[in-house]
């Protein structure tokens, strides 16, 4: 197989699955940050909103799971470019149909099918911007994808505090997945892909990560490895309100503005990462530096300084930053399997730690605080405690691959 052909680090592949992967997290978001007035208007009430705002997402999140699969396969079978189009047209779509829903069963199946099509940009994408870039850069470019994208959180919270208006925010995510299009138009296939495409060997076949002990390894250390960002904002961040309230006492204290903050850090977290990893010319170095920052923000954010709104927010901020490395232990994910396995690999690698998030609420939720009793705050610091120590773990076991080619085969031993 021939290496690929040197690129820039601003290329038009870079542009263009930033800017998906911008609308894709508006889209992620932005059910987050319209929750209240949006459940309301679809007939939800005080008493019903806990258990219907759950069954909106948990079926948003069941998209993500399914969708990274069948994405992920797509990927590998029919290439990045499909998956890059596809994923953009159902979301988009489903944004459309979320603006002109009446009930809370619409609005789960319309986040479900959302779910469906998220899933696919950030993988694909990546495997794409990867495959493009030679070894020294591609760091910096995968880096630049999720920094910008992730800024896309920051403009979903704006755009909804402007306009008030819930449903025009769904419009205006449809449409800017539309406008994304054209853009795609312009955008190449990978040249990997394509050589191995013209080759007599299988793709995309998902269950291949569980045929082989070693390849299932692999797989399991790449997920584990990402853990700490689902704590972070889907405990944290997002019930930042009740630990401020826990805390110090705050009823003021806005979860959706916690957001906003901690997303605008980790976009900035996120560009900053690639540039590190091109420091040390390591993955790993640069991911343990920004474990240490997480793990020292936790303790800022359970301790006696946390103790006002303002500092609330800076410390959500500090914790985004942190973790702030999405885009890298993804990147690490599509550099440890070979070209006929990639997308699948790094398509399935995000979305299973999005899936992971309703087993940590087990832990921190229907473990800690309702069979254990124990307070929320006790409930946060263990449950962060046993996340913390599994993904270091998982990270010490994970192979380095800065420096690794990518223009490979997996082995066919592995596909019986």
């Amino acid at each position: 197989m021939n290496q690929q052909k040197s690129v820039g680090i601003l290329n038009i592949a870079v542009i263009v699955a930033a800017l998906g992967y911008f609308v894709d997290i508006y889209d992620l978001l932005l059910f987050t940050i319209v929750k209240k007035s949006s459940m309301l208007g679809v007939g939800a009430t005080a008493s019903t909103m806990l258990v219907d705002s759950t069954k909106v997402i948990n079926w948003q999140m069941f998209g993500l799971l399914l969708g990274g699969i069948i994405w992920g396969v797509m990927g590998d079978k029919k290439g990045r470019l499909s998956v890059l189009f596809g994923s953009i047209i159902l979301y988009s779509i489903a944004n459309f149909f979320t603006a002109y829903i009446e009930t809370v069963n619409q609005y789960a199946a319309a986040r479900f099918v959302a779910g469906l099509g998220l899933a696919g940009e950030l993988g694909a994408g990546i495997t794409l911007v990867s495959e493009l870039m030679p070894k020294t850069k591609r760091g910096i470019g995968t880096s630049l994808v999720a920094g910008i994208g992730l800024s896309g959180a920051v403009v979903a919270y704006f755009t909804y505090k402007i306009s008030g208006d819930w449903r025009l925010c769904y419009k205006i995510g449809g449409g800017l997945g539309i406008l994304l299009l054209l853009l795609r138009v312009s955008v190449a296939e990978s040249g990997m892909f394509k050589q191995v495409k013209e080759m007599n060997v299988q793709r995309g076949n998902f269950l291949a990560f569980f045929t082989n002990w070693k390849r299932f390894r692999k797989y399991a250390l790449a997920i584990l490895i990402g853990l700490p960002t689902w704590y972070v904002i889907g405990i944290l961040v997002n019930q930042s309100d009740k630990f401020a309230g826990a805390l110090y006492g705050s009823t003021t204290l806005d979860s959706g503005r916690s957001i906003m903050f901690a997303y605008a850090a980790i976009a900035i977290g996120d560009i900053a990462v690639g540039f590190i990893c091109q420091y040390f010319k390591s993955r790993k170095k640069g991911l343990f530096l920004y474990y240490m920052l997480c793990i020292a923000s936790l303790f800022v954010f359970f301790s006696s300084a946390n103790n006002s709104d303002a500092r609330m927010y800076a410390i959500c901020a500090l914790l985004g930053f942190s973790t702030g490395f999405w885009a890298i232990f993804i990147t690490m994910g599509a550099e440890q399997f070979g070209t006929n396995l990639r997308a699948t690999a790094a398509t399935t690698i995000p979305n299973m730690v999005r899936g992971a998030l309703p087993l940590i609420n087990m832990l921190f939720l229907d473990l800690f605080q309702k069979k254990l009793g124990h307070t929320l705050i006790w409930s946060g610091i263990v449950t962060g405690i046993i996340v913390m120590a599994i993904t270091l773990v998982a990270f010490y076991f994970t192979e380095e691959t800065y420096h690794k080619d990518l223009d490979y085969l997996e082995s066919e031993e592995v596909f019986p």
